[in-house]
């Protein structure tokens, strides 16, 4: 069985709580991501997806200027990398998140493993699109981040 770490993504680009929204976004499109984890030192305290800049900052009317720690989720679902990859994707599947920060410790990041890395590898799609359907599935509603 194929554990986190051999899935994750490791060099993660991420924003700190001094940043704000404007180059959170900026960075999400140099890099191309959805998301960007947010960090105090090197520990995970909240990730912003592009349906947070969205929801609770553009919709809201609130400045480019907006701190982070003001739309960010910060009641995150993680995983250890020694978890396996049958772990992540229940994680996934149960709390509807398509993101899991991979984290050791006091939290310290060590990565992300996605929905995406799943979809791509041909012995994970079928578990992959299991989990976006429970994920897509209005009913389930216990959605921490």
């Amino acid at each position: 069985m194929m554990k986190v770490k051999d899935m994750m993504t490791k060099d993660v680009d991420c924003c700190t709580l001094l940043d704000n929204v404007f180059e959170v976004a900026v960075k999400m499109k140099e890099n191309n991501v959805g998301a960007i984890p947010i960090v105090n030192g090197e520990r995970v305290v909240g990730m912003i997806t592009d349906r947070d800049i969205v929801l609770r900052c553009v919709a809201e009317k609130h400045p480019n200027s907006s701190k982070v720690e003001d739309i960010m989720s910060n009641d995150l679902i993680t995983i250890g990398p020694e978890e396996t990859t049958d772990d992540a994707l229940q994680l996934m599947a149960r709390y509807q998140i398509r993101r899991l920060p991979v984290v050791e410790g006091d939290k310290t990041l060590l990565g992300v493993v996605s929905l995406g890395d799943f979809a791509i590898r041909h012995e994970y799609a079928h578990e992959a699109e299991q989990a976006l359907q429970d994920i897509s599935d209005p009913i389930l509603k216990n959605k921490p981040c």
